[in-house]
């Protein structure tokens, strides 16, 4: 049996976790790039099906890419983050899944039925972005996820002639915990839960 997370550990992931807009200058290297992948990429998605993908936007050709289709207010904070990830889909992950899901025929699945296509990939996606923000989390990193861009510029600059879309982004690095807004109250149990 597995013993839960101690107290720190799942205020580092959830308690004390926080979407942050302002950035220390402290880099972000490809290694700890690597490693958060390399946890995230374990999350369970329907059928092993995996359909993120993770742009890592750290030059400044690759911001600069970018910055066009970022909102105002979002435009600053963003560029200030050592590392902007776009969390993409790749509407064609069903061919991958003879890899990942080898057991049964699962790419005829989804071949051909665009409705159960975009409803797995953008499911599943959701999930691994949301797994990469714990993983992030888990090694000490912040995250400022954010959906106030827009999209079909970002495909056009980075997806242009392939099946991957974007999805969200997160801002990735080290936040300035003095610049945090007050937290937002969240619902509580019996206003969000039931249990029958």
């Amino acid at each position: 049996m597995r013993t839960a997370l101690n107290p720190a550990a799942l205020d580092q992931l959830f308690g004390n976790a926080r979407t942050h807009n302002v950035w220390q200058d402290t880099p972000v290297s490809d290694a700890q790039l690597q490693a958060i992948y390399e946890q995230t990429k374990w999350g369970p998605t329907a059928a092993n099906s995996c359909p993120a993908r993770f742009v890592f936007v750290k030059s400044a050709e690759a911001k600069a890419k970018l910055a066009p289709a970022l909102d105002e207010g979002n435009r600053a904070k963003t560029l200030q983050a050592p590392v902007n990830v776009i969390v993409a889909i790749d509407f064609a992950f069903y061919e991958q899944l003879p890899k990942l899901f080898p057991h049964v025929d699962a790419r005829s699945w989804f071949a051909g039925n665009d409705a159960l296509i975009q409803t797995a990939a953008v499911r599943n996606g959701n999930l691994q972005g949301a797994y990469f923000m714990l993983a992030a989390r888990a090694m000490g990193l912040d995250c400022g996820p954010m959906s106030g861009f827009n999209n079909a510029m970002v495909d056009e600059a980075f997806f242009a002639g392939t099946p991957w879309k974007s999805n969200f982004l997160i801002n990735l690095g080290y936040g300035d915990d003095s610049k945090l807004f007050p937290r937002s109250p969240r619902l509580e149990f019996d206003e969000a839960c039931r249990i029958l």
